[in-house]
């Protein structure tokens, strides 16, 4: 496996898995930690709000901003959407 994300990370498969599939360091760590927590039950898809291809850029700008996404306002459509998946 490598290096180990660290022991802030409580299940580093799970972690592991994440950052195989793309999944940021940040994200990755959250899930995990998520996943270990027995009081918590992340799921892989996400909530009721429509994908991102169907947001303006408008609003994808506004919800980069409330993620303080750095680089957003050089952002095209398409690398918007990939930051907020990142992030």
């Amino acid at each position: 496996m490598g290096k180990t994300p660290g022991p802030s990370v409580k299940d580093h498969d799970t972690y592991e898995a994440l950052r195989d599939q793309g999944a940021s360091k940040e994200k990755a760590a959250r899930i995990a930690n998520a996943k270990a927590n027995p009081d918590m039950h992340p799921s892989k898809k996400g909530g009721s709000q429509s994908p991102y291809e169907d947001w303006t850029v408008e609003e994808l700008y506004s919800r980069a901003q409330e993620l303080e996404i750095e680089g957003r306002s050089d952002m095209n459509k398409s690398e918007l959407i990939k930051a907020l998946r990142n992030s």
